[in-house]
């Protein structure tokens, strides 16, 4: 059986009638949606249940009190009367007495259809009130009496706005409230009586919000409005509502809401009218009817924010980067689709400007032609020549002109009933016409790790200037290396177990929208997320789990599905790292904060990983890198600073003798660097250049790698643990020969490392330990440094995906 879906409203013409436009709107208004919020048909009231998700408030805890509590003590009433009467907080509450808030209702007289006015003690409305006054006697009596007799209401006030009834017959029969007020502007000066009527502040507290008196369509607009805003888990507050309606709304007199002029004096107003006014506007949006405009509102096709045509001048360039923004922002779905466009049309401004110099303004395409592109590129350069744009701006900008230009011919917008139909085919800009990028820097974008230890010291602070999903966010980011964006959106269940039960981090790449890929972690990140997950569980118990976010935003989230906004985690982030200490690195120089930002924990993992030997085959998926292009920057940054390793401990490389070979060189040339590398091959502790071994690939040592022995054989700093580790094994060998008496005297003797060797290799070994004792501290450490990095790129490794302890000498608190 095949489901039946109901087709949606079709939106009213642009020049519908305000009948139409509400009828519409009311038709978008579910009942369950108005039933949750009270709304009242024939009042035209809505009273806000206080459990309300985001509507609600929180309640008076006084017994017998129905007014809402905004903050977490006592409503407005109570919190007067616990003032008033000195009493501790608990005291007071368990005080027996009468509801807080005084209700007009009818009068004690049976079947008077009058509402009372004075105190509750005597609940008598005013003519009553009166001729009780005038009775003499007591309540009782004047109730039986003949006097109490039934009398007819007044009807409702005469204020549109009001929901109370009328307390007198005289003038415009006003409520009593409305009747002190009324009186009160009369003693201050002449009063449009008849306006005021029309546009005086309802009067409702608590929970209440009257719509009384407002046209159809600006009801509807505000509902449909807070439906939308109720579906997002945005919180709106009842009393700014009702404060937006009753101060800004109602006496504007508007017909829709977007003719009200916006509340110059407040703020929240300002904000809660556009938002309203947005929803309200865009349900009459549609993609077809948004492409006539030079405007377009891109929540109609799925993405954020807006594009502007408005400085592309020419019609047919116009209409081709309509064209083509229609097709874009139908291809791709991601979060940057709108900035992407943006930037495209911006480009498109620059060329637009740049015809504008032709006589006809660049109007008739059949005139165009290559010259035409040439002045564009010239113009670019010059803007950027007189500092007005940056190169690459300028290479962006040129690209993505060419890019418009060169799908739109794609797309057939050259034909003859297309908007570029006679554009010569010369007016194209060629793949040389685009100015080649700047060289990337030598230096990588990745933290160092001193700069990383001091960061994660602090995670503590950031925390208590945020909160407890921010810092999480900071962890998870340092120990995957996944974007910003993409952990401010994980999932509740973003944790699994493959089948070897080992973790594995479940994440959506937004940038190239590949959904649900899997990246291997270390069990403290995974105790981490586990940590997060029942925090998550606390603050949304009654939400299912499948809905909720793991790093759930603070704000417009009662429903816990929306995620940190990677925005303001970065602005956040910024804050932090500029109220830090400065950073110092190990050789005392200070590290620019400028350099610390999100996105940069992407780079020191890659970095991490690329400089401990992992394959470029196995990082680029480790990364989610559509190709090894995106990934090779990373090993481009290790071989530069490879290259100076070598270079700084080039000054301290040894003979067999231990006399410094290249003491007086500072950098190597690059043909003696290739030289090394052509005319000598690795050696357990060192390298050799003996030809035939070399020729060999190191496997034809004609004195079976007694290298301590060979005129051959060169080594440097770097290679003094692995010398002071042969040093070890020498003496334990000829110690353990030494006390064998299983073996013939000539195989012990054959086998038992040489006194010269020994003695060989511990000279070698004190000459490079007195060499390097000789350097001052900061050339000492810098030299160490380089030794380490070239130690750490002859690891050997498999070429299996490896995930090691996140930052494990960054963060020794976390063990595995």
């Amino acid at each position: 059986m095949t489901a039946t879906v109901s087709l949606p409203a079709v939106p009213p013409s642009p020049g519908a009638s305000e009948e139409d436009r509400a009828a519409f709107l009311w038709s978008l208004i579910e009942p369950k949606f108005l039933k949750g919020v009270g709304w009242d048909t024939d009042r035209l009231v809505l009273t806000a249940p206080i459990d309300h998700p985001t509507l609600g408030m929180r309640a008076c805890p006084v017994p017998r009190c129905d007014l809402p509590s905004k903050a977490r003590g006592l409503c407005r009433t109570c919190q007067d009367q616990h003032r008033q009467s000195g009493l501790p907080l608990q005291e007071f509450i368990q005080l027996p007495r009468t509801a807080s808030r005084v209700v007009p209702g009818q009068c004690r007289v049976d079947g008077c259809e009058r509402t009372w006015i004075n105190s509750r003690k005597q609940p008598l409305c005013r003519s009553h009130w009166y001729q009780y006054q005038q009775f003499g006697g007591t309540m009782a009596e004047f109730m039986t009496g003949p006097t109490a007799r039934a009398l007819p209401g007044f009807g409702g006030c005469g204020v549109l706005a009001c929901t109370r009834q009328a307390v007198t017959a005289m003038g415009h029969r006003l409520c009593h409230p409305h009747g002190k007020q009324l009186n009160q502007l009369r003693k201050e000066g002449p009063v449009d009586e008849q306006m005021w009527l029309r546009t005086a502040p309802s009067g409702c507290s608590g929970a209440e919000v009257s719509f009384r008196g407002l046209p159809d369509l600006v009801v509807a607009q505000l509902l449909f409005g807070l439906q939308r805003r109720c579906q997002r888990g945005a919180k709106t507050d009842v009393g700014g509502l009702r404060s937006l309606i009753d101060r800004t709304i109602r006496p504007s007199r508007a017909g829709g809401l977007e003719d009200v002029p916006a509340p110059e004096s407040n703020g929240t107003a300002m904000v809660l009218l556009s938002r309203l006014t947005a929803y309200a506007l865009r349900a009459f949006k549609s993609p077809e009817g948004e492409y006539g405009k030079d405007i377009w509102d891109l929540a109609v096709f799925g993405h954020r924010g807006s594009v502007d045509f408005t400085a592309v001048h020419q019609p047919w360039l116009k209409e081709t980067a309509k064209r083509w923004a229609r097709d874009y922002l139908t291809r791709v779905r991601s979060r940057s689709t709108s900035s992407h466009a943006r930037q495209h049309l911006t480009a498109l401004a620059f060329l637009s400007r740049s015809l504008d110099a032709r006589q006809d303004h660049g109007t008739d395409t059949a005139a165009l032609g290559r010259a035409d592109i040439e002045n564009y590129l010239n113009r670019m350069t010059f803007l950027e020549a007189n500092g007005r744009i940056a190169a690459g701006t300028r290479t962006t900008y040129v690209r993505a002109a060419r890019n418009v230009l060169r799908q739109s011919r794609v797309m057939g917008l050259t034909r003859a009933d297309g908007p570029m139909a006679g554009l010569p085919d010369d007016f194209v800009i060629t793949r040389h016409d685009v100015p080649k990028p700047p060289e990337p820097s030598e230096e990588g974008q990745d933290l160092p790790p001193e700069v990383m230890r001091q960061l994660c010291a602090q995670l503590d602070v950031f925390e208590e200037m945020t909160c407890r999903e921010l810092r999480v966010a900071v962890e998870l980011m340092m120990d995957t290396g996944r974007r910003p964006e993409e952990i401010c959106k994980l999932e509740f269940h973003c944790l699994n177990r493959d089948r070897q039960d080992k973790p594995v981090l479940v994440y959506n790449n937004w940038k190239e929208q590949r959904i649900r890929r899997e990246l291997p972690i270390h069990e403290p990140t995974a105790r981490l997320i586990r940590e997060q997950q029942e925090r998550v569980r606390l603050l949304y118990p009654d939400r299912p789990l499948s809905q909720l976010a793991l790093l759930p935003s603070s704000v417009i989230n009662q429903l816990g599905n929306k995620g940190i906004d990677s925005n303001h985690f970065s602005g956040m982030h910024r804050e932090w790292v500029t109220v830090l200490p400065e950073f110092h690195l190990d050789d005392g120089t200070v590290f620019d904060k400028e350099e610390i930002f999100p996105y940069a924990y992407r780079h020191s993992f890659a970095q991490r990983h690329a400089d401990a030997g992992v394959s470029i085959e196995v990082l680029s998926p480790l990364m989610d890198h559509d190709s090894y292009q995106s990934t090779r920057c990373y090993y481009r940054v290790k071989e530069v600073r490879l290259r100076e390793a070598v270079d700084k401990v080039t000054t301290m490389q040894f003979d067999r003798h231990g006399q410094r070979v290249w003491g007086a060189v500072t950098t190597l040339l690059d043909a003696e660097r290739t030289r090394l590398a052509i005319g000598s091959v690795q050696v357990p502790f060192g390298t050799c250049s003996e030809p035939s071994n070399v020729a060999a690939g190191g496997g034809a040592c004609p004195l079976r790698f007694r290298c301590m022995g060979c005129d051959h054989y060169s080594t440097d700093i770097s290679y003094l643990p692995e010398l002071a580790a042969y040093l070890d094994g020498l003496l334990r060998q000829r110690e353990r020969l030494r006390s064998m008496t299983e073996a013939d005297d000539w195989a012990r003797t054959e086998a038992t490392p040489s006194e010269e060797e020994i003695s060989r290799v511990r000279r070698l070994i004190r000459r490079v330990t007195e060499e390097v004792d000789k350097l001052t501290d900061a050339e000492r450490a810098e030299i160490q440094q380089a030794a380490a990095m070239i130690r750490k790129t002859r690891q050997g490794f498999l070429g299996m995906p490896r995930i090691p302890q996140p930052l494990p000498d960054l963060r020794p608190e976390r063990p595995a």
